[in-house]
């Protein structure tokens, strides 16, 4: 049965290029694969972010993906009060099909915002991003339509249509923006967009001119306090690539268990939704800077047969180190 799996997913790497990439359901949870203006916005020192996902586990490692992100703001003494310069860098590890394709890249961003107050409550800012990318192909891992006989799987003639080149480096450029806002300098909200391979890298294993497809992306949100020890958080985010397009919007309620809204103590209960795959129940902590985050994709899509209503699990961690004096700006968080 193993190898039926494996014959289908050796169908859809052959179209891999034109799909869409890596994805997190707790996309909040991961700012520089959002969008490069994410980059140093944050009332902080320095921000460590990581993910990592496992989707659809009944099928066996069908796709696994981490990423890990650090970001800070510079030159603070250089540019004007409130404004910030943002600089960070970023890995993602994206395994398919059990890990017969293989993406690895690493990423350098930066972004500007701009203060449109006095107080620094609402910034406009634009993010750019280079990032150079590694995908690995290991046939050997692969079975075609042309080896399955009636006697079953043999060595068939589909891999002499590929280059002998199973290696595909390439660089591309992402770009963003992104407005973030507050009416009190309690609650933010925000809207930004975002670019993904702007070049459109070259990448195939065959003869055939196959180009990166760009990814757009729009999303938005906010986190308003309803008490001192309750607040709402909501965000939404719309993503199309190729022919590929996801929708995503939820929230969660945040207790707060020590009434600090500088240094909270959150408890994060809630659930997002991709429309027509996926309800995706949230939960989450919050103490001395450091959120964690855990979500469940349960599948209601028509592939749900095949799941057994498995989305996939996913673990986020976003560590924020503030000064002591911190002002407490309105940031985007989720």
């Amino acid at each position: 049965m193993r190898k039926y799996f494996v014959f289908i997913f050796a169908l859809m790497i052959t179209g891999v290029v034109q799909a869409q990439d890596p994805h997190f359901s707790q996309f909040f949870s991961s700012p520089l694969t959002l969008n490069p203006a994410f980059t140093g916005k944050f009332d902080g020192l320095w921000r460590l972010a990581a993910n990592h996902r496992d989707q659809w586990p009944s099928i066996p490692k069908a796709y696994v993906t981490t990423s890990a992100s650090v970001d800070f703001p510079i030159l603070k003494n250089k540019i004007a009060e409130n404004d910030v310069f943002g600089v960070g860098i970023s890995g993602v590890t994206d395994a398919s099909a059990n890990s017969a394709l293989k993406l690895n890249y690493g990423s350098v961003s930066m972004s500007y915002h701009k203060s449109l107050d006095e107080n620094g409550y609402n910034t406009i800012g634009a993010g750019f991003q280079g990032t150079y990318s590694s995908m690995i192909l290991d046939f050997t891992k692969l079975t075609f339509a042309d080896e399955l006989g009636q006697n079953g799987f043999e060595r068939g003639t589909t891999l002499e249509v590929f280059s002998n080149n199973k290696n595909q480096n390439y660089f591309d450029v992402n770009a963003g923006l992104l407005f973030s806002g507050s009416s009190n300098g309690e609650n933010n909200y925000y809207l930004g967009a975002s670019m993904y391979h702007i070049n459109r890298p070259k990448i195939s294993f065959k003869d055939d001119n196959w180009y990166l497809s760009g990814r757009l992306t729009v999303h938005g949100g906010g986190s308003f306090p309803v008490s001192d020890v309750v607040a709402v958080n909501a965000s939404v985010i719309y993503q199309a690539q190729n022919k590929a397009s996801e929708t995503v919007l939820g929230g969660a309620l945040a207790l707060n268990a020590n009434s600090d809204n500088i240094n909270p103590t959150n408890v994060y209960i809630g659930a997002w939704m991709r429309l027509n795959d996926a309800v995706i129940p949230y939960l989450g902590l919050e103490f001395s800077g450091l959120r964690i985050g855990a979500s469940y994709d349960i599948n209601i899509s028509s592939l749900k047969a095949a799941t057994g209503n498995r989305g996939g699990s996913e673990i986020s961690v976003i560590y924020i180190k503030r000064k002591a004096e911190s002002k407490g700006l309105p940031c985007p968080r989720f």
